[in-house]
């Protein structure tokens, strides 16, 4: 027998396993129906005894224990469905490198899956369409329209995102961490697992199903079940496949560790997607609820479907120690945190292995604010654009400060004329926008002030006062001001709500019904991120560190400015263009890119002076119990990694998308130059960073303490 690559660890797993009693009727009845669909003997890719070995019935058994038989052998078809098309497309395009095949094969299967079923759908050309046409006709009618609409957005990036992995395993390509994770959650198929856990359960409200907590509760299954799964198909994907899309693998290339380091990483990681997935359901959930007014019976709903994810986490790991499909030599079936018992077991090993179980959960909790750091220690950043500033800066400066103290910015104790000359937001816009219009400048600029403003306001003011409640209401309120068409904007009755009133309605003049609702989008993203930001503050906790770099996005008002860079783009570029895996790859690059930066010019600031929790490096610090020294080169590796990133896709994956979607020379043309847009906006930011008092120790220490709490507005009252 071949010898395992690593020790399998020992997993978190605090919910039991149960199996469906339909066991045997869904084994029966997925044996037939695969070989109806012609996926067994004849098909070149699966033989009678590879799915007998495989065992999807016991899968689906262990993963939707209370469903009924038909449904539970309707949700099997599913999964014979989805590996059988994982293993197809590996034989047929994978193993051939076929890309140009792969894309059509995948252009088609979006015509089995239509949201109307009276729409015709074309005549099936493979097992896989076969299968999928099959099982569409069957699930959809018991589903809403939003759930069908759910389901298929992540069908279609399960399937698609197969040629992110077939043109990395071309390329000889290995993902860096926050690529990978943010791919494989499409090509892994967990988001689609989450839609057939609605299905076995209960269908969660529609008004809540895009909040972040259920984002959160699908994200953090999705991840979980991921890496689990990379563990046990360490051996077989990389080592017999050839793939290159394994979380082992990644973290192994990243760190530069062994092999068996880097699965005692992804494990540790995988356990604290479960501790996310477990504060969530805990705190967020019953939180959005309330606020959204959900009934008795839609409380339900979404208690039983977090009750479905948990199901499938236990009964997931369970199908993983019993399949042949994966290595398991060494596993153990147990939940990590279940004491042992009989003769011999004293309680000091019980409460020794319980102390061990929670030390990760508690170390978050744990941190001591306000500790002296001494000044940010600044790396060498990799920076290949070129900086370039607008003619107009010195004219913008001015004219801030005049815009500022109109709207009030400078009366409320949070900001004065010393710190806003010593933030220097003008330069930053200067960067950003080199050619940008002395108005546009000026808008840029007034953006870039309010945001940072209340990015400072929220800790400063509402963590002062230990008032989450209040700054839910600003929040609130803060939306209001942005109206949409035939909404009345807010009577502002403070500077955050006067500032964003004036910038609402000259921005939008001349934007479109949805580059409204875009920008909207975006605001309310940043707004809802602070108070995040100040729940984890009043409870001490510092985030986990995938849930930290996605946050981290909306914190610092990526969406905002992105929406900026892309203002006067015009038809020639289709809404779905910006909506692709390229695109969005980039600019998800680019953005953690510039967070990640301002991550490490604030450490002092933030940690010593403010007592933040939300830092990168203090984050890689708790997670891997390192110094701030050994992390900021995590963070600085990362960083590096993001930016090369940002390369590749534009100078290798961009063109190609092009082509998919047949764009005109006038919208390639767009795109170019947005690509540079970004480039500015990254080399604008580091050199803002590098040239403001903001975050320099010298300033730091002249404006310690500087805050004035009593002179803070209070809270409106809505009535």
């Amino acid at each position: 027998m071949t010898q395992q690559p690593f020790e399998l660890p020992h997993f978190y797993m605090p919910y039991p396993a149960r199996l469906n009693p339909h066991v045997d009727e869904a084994r029966a009845h997925s044996t037939e129906w695969a070989r109806e669909m012609g996926m067994l003997e004849g098909s070149g890719v699966w033989e009678q005894a590879d799915l007998d070995a495989h065992d999807y019935g016991l899968l689906c058994a262990y993963t939707h224990p209370e469903c009924d038989g038909p449904a539970l052998s309707l949700i099997t078809d599913w999964y014979v469905w989805v590996f059988f098309f994982d293993d197809h497309f590996l034989e047929i395009f994978k193993r051939t490198q076929d890309r140009a095949g792969g894309k059509a094969y995948l252009d088609r299967l979006p015509l089995f899956m239509p949201m109307d079923l009276s729409t015709p759908m074309p005549e099936p050309q493979n097992p896989v369409e076969a299968g999928l046409a099959d099982l569409w006709t069957r699930t959809v009618p018991k589903m809403s329209t939003a759930w069908r609409r759910r389901f298929s957005v992540a069908t279609e990036h399960l399937l698609n995102e197969s040629l992110w992995e077939l043109s990395n395993i071309n390329e000889g390509r290995i993902a860096n961490p926050v690529e990978y994770i943010e791919m494989r959650r499409k090509v892994g198929g967990a988001p689609w697992s989450s839609g057939l856990v609605e299905y076995a359960t209960s269908e969660v409200p529609a008004s809540v199903a895009e909040s972040r907590p259920l984002r959160v509760l699908m994200e953090t299954f999705s991840d979980a079940v991921h890496l689990r799964n990379d563990l046990f198909s360490y051996q077989r994907e990389v080592e017999d496949e050839g793939e290159l899309s394994n979380g082992v693998l990644v973290l192994e290339t990243f760190f530069g560790c062994t092999t068996q380091e880097a699965a005692d990483t992804v494990n540790d990681v995988l356990t604290s997607r479960l501790h996310q997935f477990e504060h969530t359901a805990l705190t967020e959930v019953p939180a959005v609820a309330l606020e959204q007014g959900l009934t008795p019976q839609e409380v339900a709903a979404v208690a039983a479907y977090t009750r479905g994810l948990q199901d499938w986490q236990s009964g997931g790991h369970e199908w993983h120690l019993r399949s042949s499909r994966y290595m398991n030599k060494g596993a153990e079936p147990t939940a990590a945190w279940r004491a042992p018992t009989g003769p011999g077991t004293s309680a000091a090993d019980i409460g020794a292995l319980l102390a061990a179980a929670g030390a990760e959960r508690l170390r978050a909790h744990t941190h001591m604010p306000y500790q002296k750091v001494g000044p940010s220690r600044l790396p060498d950043f990799y920076m290949p654009f070129r900086l370039e500033l607008s003619p107009h800066l010195d004219a913008a400066r001015h004219r801030l400060t005049e815009w500022s103290h109109r709207m009030g910015i400078l009366q409320e104790g949070v900001w004065d004329e010393d710190k806003l000359a010593a933030y220097d937001l003008a330069l930053c816009s200067a960067g950003l926008d080199p050619d940008a219009t002395p108005e546009a400048l000026d808008l840029s600029s007034q953006w870039l002030a309010w945001g940072t403003y209340g990015d400072d306001y929220y800790p400063l003011v509402f963590g002062h006062r230990r008032d989450l409640a209040a700054a839910r209401l600003t929040t609130q309120r803060l939306s209001a001001c942005m109206p949409l068409d035939g909404e009345q904007a807010t009577l502002p009755l403070n500077a955050m709500e006067r500032g964003l009133n004036d910038l609402w309605a000259r921005t939008t003049a001349t934007m479109t019904p949805d580059q409204r609702r875009f920008l909207k989008d975006a605001v309310d993203d940043m707004t809802e991120s602070w108070v995040w930001e100040l729940s984890n503050q009043l409870q001490n906790r510092i985030p986990d560190p995938v849930d930290y770099l996605e946050m981290r996005r909306a914190t610092f008002g990526s969406d905002l400015t992105l929406s900026m860079c892309r203002m006067g783009h015009g038809p020639a570029v289709p809404p779905e263009v910006y909506r692709s895996g390229p695109v969005r790859s980039l600019e998800n690059a680019a953005i953690d890119y510039a967070c990640l930066l301002n991550d490490v010019f604030s450490y002092q600031k933030e940690i010593e002076y403010e007592g933040e929790i939300h830092n990168a490096i203090l984050v890689v610090q708790n997670f891997f119990g390192i110094d701030y020294p050994a992390a900021l080169s995590v963070v600085h590796d990362l960083m590096t990694q993001r930016m090369q990133q940002f390369e590749h896709v534009a100078a290798h994956e961009l063109p190609i998308m092009y082509d998919d979607f047949g764009l005109s020379d006038e919208a390639r043309e767009i795109m170019r130059n947005y690509v540079v847009d970004l480039q500015n906006w990254m080399a604008g930011i580091l050199n803002w960073h590098s040239k403001v008092d903001r975050y320099k120790a010298e300033y730091l220490a002249r404006r310690a303490h500087g805050f004035v709490p009593d002179r803070a507005p209070a809270v409106p009252v809505l009535s």
